[in-house]
């Protein structure tokens, strides 16, 4: 199975419903376009306090312009600044208005990276239920386009989280679902290594 990338720094309407700017020259004229995009610089160099200033910035133009595809964005941009923050609880409304958005235009990339994020965000405020309700909602996804890797990345985050939550044998029936996935495509020693994780999950019982 070859991974498949997917960007948890932008989402996907940025670029499919309505991309914030091609146009460099556009995209320096326009204040709104111009904050954001500093935000995310700021954010990528991990100065957090000036990355949320810029973004909010962003998000207030973005929302007196009505455009949902730079709310959306600047909202999933101010989640990762509130993650790193270990602001989880702002992080998790930021992603949710972003994901709201992203389900009405129907952007499946861009539901999963907000998802992901979410789960994250969950699991660090010790949310397990809602992070494991959040996983089962991804896993649905990935099913319905038959997505393996997918499937795989989304139950290993799962086992984790039911060892975090003292739930061994969840956690093992996680890992030989993988295990069984990985052996449906010939993976024979990956297969092993998640069987015996089940299986010292079990003996540990």
């Amino acid at each position: 199975m070859k991974e498949k990338q997917m960007s948890s720094n932008t989402i996907q309407p940025l670029d499919s419903i309505g991309p914030v700017a091609n146009d460099t020259a556009k995209k320096e004229m326009d204040p709104v376009k111009i904050e954001y995009n500093e935000g995310k610089k700021y954010y990528e160099n991990q100065n957090y306090g000036q990355a949320a200033v810029a973004l909010h910035n962003a998000l207030v133009g973005f929302e007196e312009r009505k455009d949902d595809s730079g709310i959306a964005n600047a909202s999933n941009q101010l989640g990762h600044v509130c993650l790193a923050r270990k602001e989880f609880e702002s992080a998790l409304s930021h992603y949710q208005r972003a994901l709201e958005i992203c389900d009405k235009a129907n952007d499946r990339m861009s539901i999963l990276a907000v998802m992901h994020k979410m789960v994250e965000a969950n699991k660090e405020l010790g949310n397990h239920p809602q992070a494991v309700k959040l996983c089962l909602d991804i896993l649905d996804h990935y099913q319905d386009n038959r997505d393996p890797q997918g499937t795989v990345d989304t139950l290993e985050k799962m086992a984790e989280i039911y060892l975090d939550q003292g739930e061994k044998s969840k956690a093992a029936d996680a890992y030989r679902t993988i295990s069984s996935i990985h052996k449906n495509f010939k993976h024979e020693n990956m297969a092993g290594q998640f069987l015996e994780k089940a299986a010292a999950l079990d003996a540990s019982l």
